[in-house]
């Protein structure tokens, strides 16, 4: 018994037709999408939320720090400008609302719990804190605390954990923007800070105490699946994308751009995790797809 997931990383305005035929093609059982649809503008987050709508699979999105906001709230966010992120923020459940809409029937997922079972094999998916901008911050608190009654860390992990106390199922996956914090300090870590010179982890804190206390209650959790912190590092180089803790893969899905040209050939990015009912670690593999729809599996990342 086997399920094969289909994970896609931050879109930024990279996706297209052969994308959507490619995967409603495909044998994938599912996809998971980490978020982060637009570019820097936001002007064409619903069109590329309408035409990942056409996917025919069961799919599950977690709204990136670019998803559902304005151009005006991401960059007050940037600032770390309170007064300002207060004051942009009350568009938010509209954009939102306007996108989970629009995405439909692609399911937006947030603070939430969605049970799966394929070929016998059942396992649930939680749904993480939704617009994650990374490190200690709380992005987006305003429209967090209205909506979901989170004003703190503290207060999203509780979340997290009643979910984990929800869940039926001994398999987990948890569904992130950003990752969480405990895998690295440095630059090219899995979610290393590659943007300040002292590096640094800039994780979230509230996901690790979540995968944590997951373990605790002697769940398997099989992977956390996530983006936000691009494969390709500012000042050269590329990130690690994945690693393995404890039973758990971390993966870090955001190649940006997902659809690049290489050798004069176009490729169109996502990661294949494949995972059997065992207690054996997922089968990763990195896929790129070209303009003929031909899948090239890319690089294997972990058994």
């Amino acid at each position: 018994m086997s399920v094969k997931i289909a994970i896609v990383g931050d879109i930024h305005s990279s996706w297209t037709e052969r994308d959507t035929d490619y995967f409603n093609q495909s044998n994938y059982d599912m996809i998971l999408f980490v978020g982060d649809l637009p570019g820097h503008y936001h002007r064409d987050l619903l069109k590329i939320a309408s035409q990942l709508s056409k996917i025919q699979l069961p799919s599950l999105l977690i709204p990136g720090n670019h998803d559902g906001v304005s151009t005006r709230q991401l960059i007050s966010e940037l600032f770390h400008n309170r007064k300002m992120i207060e004051k942009y923020s009350s568009r938010q459940e509209k954009l939102c609302t306007a996108l989970k809409k629009t995405l439909s029937p692609i399911t937006m997922a947030g603070y939430s719990l969605h049970s799966y079972k394929f070929n016998n094999l059942s396992f649930d998916v939680i749904g993480c804190r939704p617009h994650s901008a990374g490190g200690a911050e709380l992005a987006y608190y305003p429209y967090l605390e209205r909506k979901y009654h989170v004003s703190s860390m503290g207060n999203s992990f509780k979340r997290l954990k009643d979910l984990i106390d929800q869940s039926k199922e001994e398999k987990l996956i948890f569904l992130a923007h950003n990752g969480p914090l405990g895998l690295g300090q440095k630059r090219d870590d899995i979610w290393g800070r590659d943007f300040h010179p002292k590096e640094g982890d800039f994780g979230d804190l509230d996901l690790q105490n979540a995968v944590d206390y997951a373990r605790i209650q002697g769940k398997h959790v099989i992977a956390v699946v996530a983006g936000h912190m691009h494969h390709r590092l500012k000042g050269g180089g590329y990130r690690n994308w994945i690693q393995q803790e404890k039973e758990t893969i971390m993966i870090n899905a955001a190649r940006v751009p997902r659809i690049f040209q290489e050798k004069g050939t176009w490729f169109h990015h996502h990661i294949s995790m494949k995972i059997s009912d065992s207690k054996q670690l997922a089968r990763i593999n990195e896929i790129l797809v070209d303009e003929s729809l031909r899948e090239i599996e890319s690089r294997q990342g972990a058994i």
